[in-house]
C-alpha cells in the first residue's frame, strides 16, 4: 500500500489519540461568579466591582459580580459554601468573621466550608460625634463624660451584631467606659440620629462618612486603624489617644469554596499578587480611603481570618453579648 494512502487511512484513528494527549484548558474554563453579601453601592460592592476587571484580565475569563445581600453577608457565604461549579468566588469582609463568632447555628461551617485565599485591602472605622459646640472635642473628653454617667450616652451603629457594633464594644472595653447601643437601619439614619441628639456617638467605616467629615457635618474623634488615614490626616488613631495598641480594620479578602481544586487556588492567589502590583488599582482603592494589603498566601490568609473569628468570639465572651 502506498505510504500516502496508509497515512490517510490511519489519520481518523490517530486524531482522537492526539486530542486526548493535548493538555486540558487551565482553570478557569468559563466565566466566574463573584459573590458579595451586601447591597449595591456599599463599600464591599464598590471594592468587588473595582477589582473584578483586573481579576478577569489575570484569569482570562469574565468575572461577574453578583450581589447576595442579607443577614450580614451570610446568605452570600452560604451560596459560596454550597457552590459546586468550581467557578464561584466571593469577596468576604470582617463581617464574615463577626457572623461566624456571633451565630451559634449557620447553614454552613465557616471554618471548614470556606477557604480564604488572599487579602485585598483594609480600612479603619471612625468614632463620630456631632459638629456642635457642646459635643466632645476629643476622645479623652468623650471618655470622661461617659465615665461620669455610665450608659447615659448613646452609641449608634448599623445594627446589632454588625462589624460596627463589635468595634464599638471593643473601643469601650479598651477605653474603660460604657455607652448604650442604639441600632439603626443604615448609616444615613444613624447620622440623622446624631444630628438630632438621639445618639451622641456613631461608629462607621471611614469610607462611608468621609464626605460628611470633610464637609464639617460631623466630627471624627478617632480612627481604629493602626495608622492615620492619608485622607483624614488630622484624625488621630485610637492607639495614639489610649496609649495602648489598638488595630481594627474592616478588611476584604478573596475566598472560595473549600472544595476548590488546588490548581485553581494557586491561580487565584497568583492573580491577587498581580493585582497588588497594579498602580492604577491601588490609586483607586486609596482614593476611597482603603489601604491595599499584601495578599499573603492562602495559608496565611486562612490563618488571619480564623484568628479574626477567635478575636470576636473573645469580645462576645468578655462583654457578655448574647450569641444569636
Amino acid at each position: 500500500m502506498p505510504p500516502l494512502r496508509r497515512a490517510l487511512l490511519a489519520a481518523p484513528f490517530a486524531l482522537p489519540a492526539a486530542l486526548a494527549a493535548q493538555p486540558r484548558p487551565a482553570w478557569p474554563e468559563r466565566p466566574i461568579r463573584f459573590l458579595q453579601g451586601f447591597a449595591a453601592g456599599g463599600t464591599t460592592d464598590i471594592v468587588a466591582r473595582l477589582i473584578a476587571p483586573s481579576l478577569a484580565r489575570e484569569l482570562g475569563q469574565p468575572v461577574v459580580v453578583e450581589n447576595r445581600p442579607g443577614a450580614g453577608g451570610t446568605l452570600a457565604a452560604e451560596a459560596l459554601a454550597r457552590a459546586t461549579d468550581g467557578h464561584t468566588l466571593m469577596l468576604i469582609n470582617n463581617g464574615f468573621a463577626v457572623s461566624a463568632a456571633l451565630y451559634r447555628r449557620l447553614p454552613f461551617d465557616p471554618l471548614a466550608d470556606i477557604a480564604p485565599i488572599a487579602m485585598v485591602a483594609g480600612i479603619g472605622l471612625v468614632l463620630l460625634v456631632a459638629a456642635a459646640p457642646q459635643a466632645p472635642r476629643d476622645l479623652a473628653e468623650l471618655i470622661a463624660r461617659a465615665r461620669a454617667r455610665p450608659g447615659a450616652l448613646n452609641l449608634a451603629t448599623v445594627g446589632v451584631g454588625s462589624t460596627q457594633h463589635f468595634v464599638g464594644e471593643a473601643v469601650q472595653a479598651a477605653g474603660g467606659f460604657r455607652l448604650t447601643h442604639v441600632p439603626y437601619r443604615g448609616t444615613p439614619a444613624a447620622l440623622i440620629g446624631l444630628r438630632n441628639d438621639e445618639v451622641q456617638v456613631v461608629v462607621e467605616t471611614a469610607s462611608a462618612v468621609i464626605g460628611q467629615i470633610r464637609a464639617g457635618e460631623v466630627r471624627a474623634l478617632a480612627i481604629t486603624s493602626p495608622r492615620r488615614s492619608p485622607l483624614l490626616p488630622d484624625v488621630p488613631t485610637l492607639a495614639e489617644q489610649l496609649g495602648q495598641p489598638f488595630d481594627i480594620e474592616t478588611w476584604f479578602a478573596l475566598a472560595a469554596p473549600a472544595r476548590m481544586p488546588p490548581g485553581a487556588v494557586e491561580r487565584i492567589s497568583a492573580a491577587a499578587e498581580a493585582l497588588a502590583g497594579e498602580a492604577e488599582l491601588r490609586a483607586r482603592l486609596e482614593a476611597l480611603g482603603l489601604a491595599p494589603r499584601p495578599p499573603g498566601t492562602p495559608a496565611s490568609t486562612r490563618a488571619a481570618v480564623h484568628a479574626e473569628i477567635a478575636r470576636w468570639a473573645e469580645v462576645i465572651e468578655r462583654t457578655g453579648m448574647e450569641r444569636a
